[in-house]
């Protein structure tokens, strides 16, 4: 009886055994192509670190957040959208919204908007003639995401992207234009300190319009206007209202 005890113990040690190390083969592997993945996209996004601490403590923040995105990518249908690793991957949430988030405006600004506000004109359709929903991105009127950084021009990103969207269902081509532009030129706003749309509009009406990014692409900081980089113009307008 003893002996097949023994027997018995021996066996369950075995197969404890191989589960665990089965276990442990698979978190270590896992744990070999996080800091794979980790190391590559160091190398994609020219990002390095001070030490080895700070480097083990990024890849830490790495990790979780790429094991987030892998597991609601993976979620049953349902979703609109497609999580990715991007520049920010290796960021906290409280760390991303400090570095990259925040309304950065002027007092003036407000009150410049309120007063400048007016109802939105429309044409009288029925609503049964109207889709529930435009999903411009669809139909190619968006560009693709752009890095605003830490300077406060989310005014000439909105300002562009409208203009950009707004030429692509005229013209039928969509065009990536420069936001560095108003930051650098348009003088009735505040460039990394804020602005509004509206006076980004008044401002391209008066100048004759904008240029495309890459003939002046964006630096995410104030600097003096380059004149010749504006020219030639790659969209205009010729007025704006606003949807209220």
């Amino acid at each position: 009886m003893a002996l097949e005890h023994i027997k018995i113990f021996l066996i369950v040690s075995l197969v404890s055994s191989f589960c665990f190390s089965t276990t442990l083969s698979r978190l270590l592997d896992h744990e070999l192509i996080m800091q794979k993945k980790h190391d590559e996209w160091m190398a994609e996004h020219g990002r390095t670190y001070a030490d080895m601490n700070e480097k083990n403590n990024r890849y830490v923040v790495f990790k979780r957040n790429v094991e987030r995105i892998e597991r609601l990518n993976n979620v049953p249908a349902g979703r609109t959208f497609k999580l990715a690793v991007n520049q920010f991957a290796d960021l906290t949430n409280d760390e991303f919204r400090s570095m990259y988030t925040g309304y950065k405006g002027d007092s003036v600004l407000s009150s410049q908007s309120q007063t400048k506000s007016t109802s939105f004109r429309y044409q009288n359709v029925s609503s049964g003639a109207l889709p529930i929903a435009v999903d411009w991105r669809k139909k190619g009127a968006v560009t693709p995401i752009k890095n605003q950084g830490s300077c406060g021009c989310c005014w000439a990103f909105s300002a562009v992207a409208a203009i950009e969207g707004a030429t692509q269902i005229k013209k039928g081509k969509l065009i990536s234009l420069s936001e560095q532009q108003l930051v650098d030129c348009d003088t009735n706003d505040f460039g990394c300190s804020g602005g509004l749309m509206d006076t980004a509009f008044e401002h391209i009406m008066a100048t004759g319009g904008l240029t495309t990014e890459s003939n002046y692409p964006y630096k995410g900081e104030d600097a003096n206007c380059k004149i010749k980089s504006t020219k030639p113009s790659a969209a205009s307008i010729t007025g704006f209202t606003f949807i209220l």
